[in-house]
């Protein structure tokens, strides 16, 4: 794909096939990935890339313990509840995926289920899990380099046919994480990443959320008018 493809076609994805994801595949798509630029090129970022029966640990450890209401344990700042324009996209995201897959308003067994595909990685054959190495812990230049990271990958793996989406709910219980990944202490999880092949029959799969106005985000300095 040319480059313009991919970033105007991408779009998050919630519904996959069970289809595996080859290794090799994979490991090309972080390799592009890690082209990604890095504050003084520290390259902060880790990997860890989880399938088959670990993965299906780390879905029903997550799901058992939020059912049971055990407080989630993200190990990045969440920061405060939404409010505003911010929260406004929020909300219109969501109403644009519950439409798409005819959930109701008051269908709250449906809801909940909805919920809970984002503590299962939506179901995918593939997570991602980015970290960084906790030394660089406190520094605001290294969640950023992984968001830039994060960015490259979901693209990356769109121009290879292959669907994302960046979560926090495949994060939520981050010791059930650690322990079916492997994931050592001097490593902090920063964020998890669904992958696989796109489940096309799935509805929530079209949406493809709204975007701001470039003269609504931006400032132009300096320049004629």
């Amino acid at each position: 794909m040319r480059f313009d493809e991919v970033i105007l076609g991408r779009r998050s994805i919630r519904g996959y096939k069970p289809d595996p994801v080859p290794k090799a595949l994979i490991a090309e798509i972080i390799a592009l990935a890690m082209r990604a630029p890095s504050s003084m090129n520290t390259q902060p970022w880790n990997f860890y890339v989880i399938t088959g029966e670990p993965l299906d640990r780390i879905r029903a450890g997550n799901t058992e313990r939020m059912i049971a209401g055990v407080p989630q344990s993200r190990e990045f700042r969440t920061g405060q509840a939404f409010a505003g324009p911010h929260r406004d996209r929020q909300v219109g995201v969501a109403k644009q995926l519950f439409s798409a897959m005819g959930i109701a308003r008051d269908d709250a067994d449906r809801r909940q289920d909805w919920v809970l595909r984002g503590f299962r990685q939506f179901d995918a054959p593939v997570c991602v899990i980015v970290t960084y190495d906790r030394v660089l812990d406190g520094s605001d230049d290294t969640p950023f380099d992984c968001g830039a990271v994060a960015t490259a990958l979901v693209n990356a793996a769109w121009s290879r046919g292959l669907g994302t989406v960046i979560n926090s709910q495949g994060i939520m219980q981050s010791p059930v994480v650690r322990q079916h990944a492997g994931i050592p202490d001097d490593q902090v999880i920063m964020k998890s990443i669904a992958l696989g092949w796109p489940d096309e029959s799935f509805p929530a799969n079209a949406v493809v959320s709204e975007r701001r106005a470039v003269e609504d985000a931006t400032v132009f300095v300096g320049f004629p008018d």
